[in-house]
């Protein structure tokens, strides 16, 4: 199969799986799509705690400010 088919059939099982449209597909890394399918497929990982998310919104601001 090429890149192209395979592509193909990745996008096509997204937006039946996740409800993404094909900007989603392609705007999201090859990481993001792997975490979103593993976490899905229940692959054991166990959640970030409140503790580290906090830590993660300090450190990485939506805002350049840093207000949520």
């Amino acid at each position: 199969m090429s890149f192209a088919d395979v592509a193909a059939q990745l996008a096509a099982r997204t937006a039946v799986i996740l409800g993404w449209r094909p900007d989603d597909f392609w705007n999201a890394t090859p990481a993001e799509l792997l975490g979103i399918l593993q976490a899905l497929a229940g692959d054991g990982a166990t959640p970030p705690s409140a503790d580290a998310l906090h830590q993660l919104m300090a450190r990485f601001p939506d805002s350049p400010s840093g207000e949520t």
